[in-house]
């Protein structure tokens, strides 16, 4: 298993944006819409950690309690089922079984920690060469 990134709610995509690039120094790396999710997601990166950030705008949803901003922490596992199997038997709570996103590689899942923060799931699919 291998971190990915963390995934925050905003409120608005364009300021969070040039807040994580131009204040920050992030560098912006894509931006695109999920229909099926009601969504925009767009990832910033660290040059210097590699580590990611995952933008999440929800249509419709400009406001949010305090304490909803954290979405998601995101996590490549090497065979979804398997992992999931596993994390069953140890009485993990699967949240959204294994699912493929239009326009996505790979397909996803979502589990819950204890205190219910989500945690995706995402298996790769190989390129064919």
């Amino acid at each position: 298993m291998r971190f990915l990134h963390t995934s925050i709610t905003v409120r608005n995509m364009d300021e969070s944006l040039r807040f994580y690039t131009e204040v920050l120094g992030l560098q912006f790396e894509r931006r695109r819409t999920i229909p099926e999710n009601h969504a925009e997601i767009a990832f910033v990166r660290d040059p210097a950690s590699d580590a990611r950030v995952e933008l999440t705008h929800w249509d419709g949803k400009d406001a949010f309690e305090a304490g909803e901003q954290l979405d998601h922490l995101a996590f490549e596992v090497a065979e979804l089922d398997r992992f999931l199997l596993k994390v069953r038997e140890k009485g993990v709570r699967v949240a959204k079984e294994p699912y493929r996103l239009s326009g996505g590689s790979g397909r996803i899942a979502f589990i819950l920690d204890p205190n219910d923060v989500w945690i995706e799931l995402i298996e790769r699919t190989p390129v064919a060469g």
